[in-house]
C-alpha cells in the first residue's frame, strides 16, 4: 500500500494559507523550489491542477478549493500530534489565529484576550475582526466566534451562550411616529436593516402568537455599529444585538419597543476547523473563552432572555 505524500499535502495547505509559494516557503523554512516541487508532485499524483498560476497571481482551481480543507486538516492534526508528543509540562506556545464580529471583538473579546496573553506569555494571537463571514479553513483560522443559527457544515461548533436582541429607536423618532404595540405596525415605519439578520423580522408574542415583517428603510448595513448614528438621529427603527445597543439603552439614547414580543433566539458560537486533534495552545484558548463568555452571558441581565 502506498502511503499518502503527507509532506506535499502539508505544503499545499501552507500555500493556501499564505496565498503564495514564497510565503509558504518562508513560513515553513524551506526554499521556494521545494514548495513548488511538492505541489507539482501532489498534482501529478492526483492527476489534476490545484492552482491557476500567472506571473502576478496564484488562485485555487475548483479541485484545489475542494481539497484545501482536507489539506488543512492533515496539517493541523499533524501539528497537534507533534505538540501532544512533546513534554506535557511545557507551557503552550505558538500562534493562534482568531476571528470575531467587529463590535463583539472590541467590546468583549479583546479584553479577554489581553488577560489570556498575560497568563500565557508563549502564545501569540493574530486577531481578525470583521462582520463578514470568513472561510476559516481557507483563511487558516484556528478559532472563530459567530452569532447566528449555524448551518450544517463540517466545522466543529460549541455554543457559548445566548445573545439578546432588541427592537430599538430614538425617543425623538417614537415621539414623532408613535410607539408600535404590534410587530405588524413596523410596516408603517422606517426600518434600518442589519443585514447579518437575514430575512423578515420574526416575533413570538406573549400569548404565543407569531408575526413577521420585512424591514424597509433608508439604510442597511452588515455592521450594526454603522446603523447607530442613524438610529440616534431618529431616522428609524432597528433590530440589533444587545452588545451593540446595550449602552444606548442604558443611557436612554435609544428606547426598546415591543418588549413583550420575542425574536427567535440567537447564540454565540465558537467554531474550529474539522478534526479531532487541536494544538494545546488552541485548546487552552477555547477553554478560557468558553468560561469567559459563559460568565458574561450569565452575569448580564440583558443577555439572559431575548426580548
Amino acid at each position: 500500500m502506498r502511503l499518502p505524500d503527507f509532506e506535499a499535502w502539508a505544503i499545499f495547505a501552507s500555500v493556501v494559507e499564505h496565498r503564495s509559494f514564497s510565503g509558504a516557503a518562508e513560513a515553513i523554512g524551506v526554499s521556494k523550489a521545494t514548495v513548488s516541487k511538492a505541489v507539482t508532485r501532489l498534482e501529478l499524483h492526483l492527476g489534476q491542477s490545484l492552482f491557476h498560476r500567472t506571473s502576478r497571481r496564484l488562485t485555487l482551481t475548483e479541485s484545489g478549493r475542494s481539497l484545501a480543507e482536507h489539506a488543512a486538516r492533515i496539517l493541523a492534526e499533524a501539528q497537534a500530534a507533534e505538540e501532544a508528543a512533546h513534554d506535557a509540562a511545557t507551557a503552550p506556545h505558538g500562534l493562534i489565529r482568531v476571528t470575531a464580529p467587529m463590535t463583539l471583538g472590541l467590546v468583549s473579546l479583546t479584553p479577554a484576550l489581553a488577560e489570556f496573553l498575560s497568563d500565557h506569555p508563549g502564545i501569540e494571537i493574530d486577531l481578525h475582526l470583521s462582520d463578514a463571514k470568513v472561510d476559516i479553513v481557507a483563511e487558516g483560522i484556528d478559532i472563530a466566534l459567530r452569532i447566528a443559527d449555524l448551518p450544517d457544515s463540517s466545522l466543529r461548533a460549541r455554543r457559548l451562550g445566548p445573545i439578546a436582541t432588541h427592537i430599538v429607536a430614538a425617543p425623538s423618532y417614537l415621539d414623532r411616529h408613535g410607539r408600535p404595540t404590534h410587530p405588524a405596525q413596523l410596516g408603517e415605519h422606517a426600518c434600518l436593516g442589519y443585514t447579518n439578520v437575514t430575512g423578515p423580522w420574526r416575533f413570538v408574542g406573549p400569548n404565543g402568537g407569531e408575526a413577521a415583517v420585512r424591514p424597509a428603510g433608508p439604510l442597511r448595513s452588515n455592521s450594526g455599529d454603522a446603523l447607530l448614528p442613524a438610529l440616534r438621529a431618529g431616522l428609524g427603527v432597528g433590530l440589533l444585538p444587545d452588545f451593540i445597543v446595550g449602552g444606548d439603552l442604558a443611557t436612554g439614547a435609544l428606547e426598546a419597543i415591543l418588549v413583550d414580543w420575542h425574536t427567535p433566539p440567537i447564540a454565540l458560537h465558537l467554531l474550529t476547523p474539522p478534526g479531532n486533534l487541536r494544538p494545546a495552545r488552541v485548546e487552552a484558548l477555547i477553554t478560557f473563552l468558553a468560561e469567559r463568555f459563559r460568565n458574561l452571558c450569565a452575569g448580564e441581565d440583558r443577555l439572559q432572555t431575548p426580548h
